[in-house]
């Protein structure tokens, strides 16, 4: 089977075509590298609004079927970002945990990282992960917290994702 994930660059500049869309490659390039299962993207590039935000976020879950999305940008602080009350007002359970992993992580970089409001949730049996918009802090989250994202996936009663664990080793708890 197939996995399908849905990945969305939250961005005004990249969906009319001012910016290139590198945070929506990188997320992809990561998830290649990743990824020893057969999986195929669902793709979108977005302006900052958030009902398009939750509008492609339910399309994605619902009717996509992918059983994660992956967002970049909109979780700083400016006006305009709005994405993770998009993935709040869409979800039915928040998991705080990957924001305050995230966060932790980036502040080892940057101090501006608690400007940062990345969260995730899930969507009926669909996890919704939001990342920052700048590929190096992709990568730098992607890497922190994709370890639990298989066994959050098989605790939703999704496809079971396997990854290449020389460079992305996931955490399955041992049967008891």
């Amino acid at each position: 089977m197939t996995i399908r994930i849905g990945i969305i660059n939250v961005s005004d500049r990249a969906s009319q075509g001012i910016y290139e869309d590198i945070p929506g490659k990188a997320i992809a390039q990561t998830l290649q590298e990743y990824l020893t299962s057969p999986w195929e993207q669902e793709y979108a590039v977005i302006p900052d609004e958030q009902p398009l935000i939750e509008q492609t976020m339910i399309d994605m879950a619902d009717n996509r079927r992918c059983c994660l999305i992956i967002t970049s940008g909109g979780t700083g602080p400016a006006r305009r970002d709005v994405t993770p009350e998009a993935t709040e007002a869409v979800c039915q359970k928040m998991l705080p945990g990957f924001g305050e992993l995230m966060r932790a992580k980036s502040l080892t970089y940057v101090p501006t990282a608690i400007l940062s409001r990345q969260t995730a949730g899930i969507r009926n049996r669909t996890l919704i992960v939001n990342l920052p918009g700048k590929p190096k802090a992709i990568r730098q989250c992607l890497d922190a917290v994709f370890p639990a994202i298989p066994y959050c996936i098989d605790l939703l009663e999704g496809p079971f994702i396997e990854c290449n664990s020389a460079i992305m080793p996931v955490f399955r708890p041992q049967s008891s």
